[in-house]
């Protein structure tokens, strides 16, 4: 747990650099503990730490923007830090930004650096064509949600064994559940239309994945993990609380963590 809550601290920490300074007034998510040194001379240091953690991953090569990295290691620390995941080492980010002839599913192990899983992902069929680009949190939209969500139990439905959402974020996402906006397998997701240039099937909203791997990563990120679906959306990046809390790194912040930063500041590397 200690190691899984130093990479998600190093994954914020330098991401907050590289990201728009969008601040509002959150309430009291303002009073969520921000990563981000206080001490000017740290912040080179911390800001290498994610560039290592993101190299490391091979994020870039694998399509996923830098930003959008950092948002999602932003809400899968402040869902951490409201107890709310389960499964503390996943982060699955479903970057809508990207074409649906790209792998925009990416299913992250934190704690040994490594993504489990990138893959075609569908949207739903009223957000768009071959990019999403409309959202809703309304039933019967037939459109995809976006923001933070917490991954939940499963069952066996209409398009097979299929995985719940929770979202957490209210009047952004928190139908989900009530809508069926769930995880499952497609014939109309596949590698075949995206080597033929063809968009993804679309869903009712659902972020379905092929048939062929479906049930090994709904088993993986089931029960309790971060999933994490963006998309270059004015009104998500105006109206998400969580997008928009404030951070800052408390002073009493655990003394081996600011050592083990420090400690490796000529030597960045993944513990």
């Amino acid at each position: 747990m200690k190691k899984t809550f130093f990479i998600a601290l190093v994954c914020f920490s330098t991401l907050t650099s590289m990201a728009p300074d969008m601040h509002v007034d959150n309430g009291d998510d303002k009073k969520f503990p921000s990563l981000l040194p206080a001490a000017s001379d740290e912040s080179p240091v911390v800001a290498n730490w994610i560039d290592s953690v993101y190299t490391k991953i091979n994020l870039d090569s694998a399509g996923l923007k830098k930003n959008v990295f950092f948002y999602a290691c932003k809400g899968y620390q402040y869902l951490l830090s409201k107890n709310k995941l389960q499964k503390t080492s996943l982060l699955t980010i479903c970057d809508y930004s990207q074409s649906s002839t790209s792998k925009r599913l990416y299913v992250i192990d934190l704690e040994k650096g490594e993504i489990l899983f990138n893959t075609y992902v569908s949207h739903g069929k009223n957000s768009g064509s071959e990019y999403a680009t409309s959202f809703s949190n309304s039933a019967e939209t037939h459109k995809s949600s976006l923001g933070f969500m917490v991954t939940g139990d499963t069952y066996n439905g209409k398009n097979g064994y299929s995985m719940h959402f929770d979202g957490m974020e209210p009047g952004i996402n928190d139908k989900v559940r009530a809508r069926d906006i769930v995880m499952h397998g497609s014939k109309y997701v596949n590698a075949e239309r995206a080597d033929e240039g063809e968009a993804m099937g679309r869903s009712f909203g659902c972020p379905a994945v092929s048939y062929s791997i479906h049930q090994k990563i709904i088993d993986k990120i089931k029960e309790g993990s971060c999933f994490f679906a963006y998309a270059e959306d004015k009104w998500y990046s105006a109206s998400s609380r969580i997008i928009n809390a404030r951070f800052n790194w408390p002073l009493a912040a655990p003394k081996p963590m600011k050592e083990n930063i420090l400690s490796n500041n000529n030597n960045v590397v993944i513990q």
